[in-house]
């Protein structure tokens, strides 16, 4: 049975691969009268995949046509390496450093912790650029040439990638297993082997690291997918001619198809078999009958909700002025209380104060960007340079290609990027935590289950590559033009970024929401009457808020990271402006001057050619990764301090201090001659 159901997902997983291949079809013909719908599309491309003999790589413009399979296995095989060979190294290089960091004291960990969380907000592309420009620099300097740092033609490469892509995994998980030790070593068995004698080596070697492994292995899915996607792009950086490279050449539903699935595949079986023989395949007897009570005591839910939600509503029109005056209170203080957290308000001020001196600076200059052909000296005679000028008066960040200010831009950009991120995020959590809704309080445990299945097969799909996959046909023009509007282009942008990721926050939402329902007060107003919309608004939704900001923090990262994936394939926010001229084209541009269209410069190799100055861009993106960091650590610790775990200690004067010493001194002297007295 077990194998049956693993079999009927990774169908499930295959059908829905076919389906988003056919999408970018369906979006560049929406419109066209002669277009096939696209159901008739999704027919047609069922039809082909089941006869072998349509499995077949066409490339535009030339006649040859080769079996995908033929063609795809061989690159599959060389990204795979890469793949592997990254995953490993990392993995390694993270257990040994938190078997060795275990060792070390406090005030040595902590700096570690510090270094860690600034790593994980540098984006891989930084890594991949000063690896290059490093390998440069040294042969430059000395003759000595460490590695190659560039595919070509049939000389393959394989250590710059791998080392690029091996530093997320690492970071990632030195900071997981640091964590999962520290909180093994806090248990009272280990209390109890230590008072036995035995030392700590042994005990993490023979007990905390079983311990750790289901934990791990689970963070391990969101690993590979957060690999997947940087190698989507690491591949560009290095021109490796691998998966990648030829779903480029032909971007046909077939070969986007096997492209997926050849991903898909190895991945979906590994990690159903662990599951399996590490028992998670199935809940045990008595939680299901656990959560089977639950949705009997919850049944009823649509109706009632209905109704709840419609009186509520004409209490609170009847009562609008001391509700929202309730409600103001209550936003009041809970920003107060985080805006008392440094953290939390360093990382809001950094996103005001960009994103308003960036409309202040579009209002008074009318978006105006300096651009400048050639700068001459003083002069008036001798050129200083020519286009891309580095930092100087002029341009105080540098310029692009075409001559254009890169400060201008990155300021204009601000607001577009920042803005349209933030929106994004904001609708994954909130469709999210719709759906949340819908998963915890109205489908039953078995078809939980199965969603939850369903989207665990999302982690092996890499997330910018299906956002490449959907958004080339929409954000990319034709000769002829782009094939939507300006507006309609951010509207499907947007869509497309969020819908991809809500089935992903409903489970987690969904999730959170079942945990919360097993608690004794949840019981409790149950049997006073509660019901479901009660338990939610009163109960759940107060819990939840500090987590679902994490969470609205984790896709802001997220979206971001998109962004600049798309930006090496030349694909901008609001779309791509083109040049068609052979001879004289301009390069790819952006058209809302927003961060990501820079980053297109940054992959064609301007660092490594010594225009460092458009690293300005990818600091932006880290300063603004950074400061939601800031935020995410923020709300933690101001929900550790509220549970308890982190106590608040307020500062006392040294006069005050010594002042109430005495005191207690004192006091203490009196309390023992008493004593004295009453004992005598």
């Amino acid at each position: 049975m077990k194998y049956f159901r693993m079999i009927f997902f990774y169908i499930l997983g295959i059908i829905s691969i076919l389906i988003i291949s056919v999408l970018p079809n369906y979006f560049s013909s929406l419109g066209s009268p002669e277009a096939p719908g696209f159901l008739k599309q999704i027919t047609d491309i069922l039809v082909t995949f089941v006869n072998p003999d349509s499995w077949l790589y066409a490339v535009e413009g030339s006649p040859g046509k080769f079996s995908v399979l033929d063609v795809l296995w061989e690159p599959f095989l060389y990204s795979a390496k890469i793949l592997v060979g990254a995953l490993l190294l990392g993995v390694g290089l993270a257990f040994i450093l938190a078997f060795s960091a275990n060792f070390l004291p406090k005030h040595i960990l902590q700096p570690i912790k510090r270094i860690l969380d600034f790593l994980e907000s540098i984006p891989d592309l930084v890594f991949a650029t000063l690896l290059q420009f490093l390998v440069i620099y040294v042969y430059k300097k000395s003759g000595v040439h460490l590695f190659a740092v560039a595919g070509y033609m049939e000389d393959k490469v394989y250590l710059a990638p791998i080392l690029t892509l091996a530093i997320l995994p690492m970071v990632t998980l030195f900071k997981l297993f640091l964590l999962l030790i520290e909180e093994e070593f806090m248990k009272d068995y280990v209390a109890f082997l230590k008072s036995k004698g035995i030392s700590s080596i042994a005990i993490l070697m023979k007990h905390v690291l079983k311990n750790i492994m289901p934990s791990s292995f689970y963070h391990m899915k969101l690993v590979i997918w957060a690999t997947l996607s940087s190698q989507f792009i690491i591949e560009r950086v290095f021109n490796v001619h691998g998966l990648t490279f030829f779903l480029m050449e032909s971007f046909t539903p077939m070969t986007i198809a096997f492209s997926l699935i050849l991903i898909f595949t190895p991945f979906y079986f590994f990690f159903q078999l662990m599951d399996l023989w590490l028992g998670n395949g199935e809940a045990s007897s008595s939680q299901f009958n656990f959560v089977k009570a639950m949705k009997q005591a919850r049944r009823g839910s649509f109706a009632e909700w209905m109704n709840y939600v419609r009186h509520q509503l004409l209490y609170q029109m009847r009562n609008v002025g001391s509700s929202s005056k309730r409600v103001s209170k209550q936003l009041f203080r809970l920003v107060t209380s985080h805006l008392k957290n440094w953290k939390f308000a360093l990382g809001v001020s950094f996103f005001i104060v960009l994103i308003g001196y960036s409309f202040l600076y579009s209002t008074i200059t009318d978006n105006r960007v300096e651009q400048a052909t050639i700068l001459y000296e003083e002069d008036g005679v001798t050129i200083r340079s020519t286009p891309p000028h580095p930092p100087s008066e002029a341009f105080l960040f540098g310029s692009t290609e075409l001559g254009f200010s890169i400060a201008d831009q990155l300021i204009i950009g601000a607001k577009y990027t920042l803005i349209f991120g933030l929106l994004i995020a904001f609708l994954r959590v909130l469709g999210g935590l719709l759906f949340g809704i819908v998963f915890a309080f109205s489908l039953p445990y078995r078809f939980q289950k199965a969603i939850e299945k369903l989207t665990d097969s999302i982690h092996f799909l890499p997330l910018s590559l299906i956002a490449y996959i959907l958004l080339r046909p929409i954000l990319m023009p034709t000769q002829s033009g782009f094939a939507y509007s300006f507006t309609e282009r951010i509207i499907l942008e947007i869509t497309i970024l969020t819908v991809m990721v809500i089935p992903l926050t409903m489970v987690l939402t969904g999730k959170e929401m079942n945990r919360l329902l097993q608690f004794e007060f949840i019981a409790s107003a149950k049997i006073l009457g509660g019901g479901s919309f009660h338990l939610f608004w009163r109960h759940i939704l107060p819990h939840m808020g500090p987590r679902l900001t994490i969470l609205f923090g984790q896709q802001f990262i997220q979206v971001l990271l998109v962004f600049i994936h798309l930006g090496v394939f030349n694909l901008f926010f609001g779309g791509t402006k083109l040049s068609f001229d052979p001879m004289m084209g301009d390069p790819p541009s952006s058209i809302s001057y927003e961060w990501s269209g820079m980053i297109g410069a940054v992959a064609r190799g301007s660092i490594s050619s010594g225009h460092y100055w458009y690293l300005w861009t990818l600091v932006a993106f880290v300063l603004s990764i950074f400061a939601m960091q800031l935020i995410i650590q923020g709300v933690k610790e101001v929900q550790q301090i509220k549970v308890g775990v982190i106590f608040k200690v307020k500062k006392v004067k040294k006069k005050d201090a010594a002042k109430t010493n005495m005191q207690n001194t004192v006091f203490s002297k009196k309390d023992f001659k008493q004593i004295g007295r009453r004992e005598a």
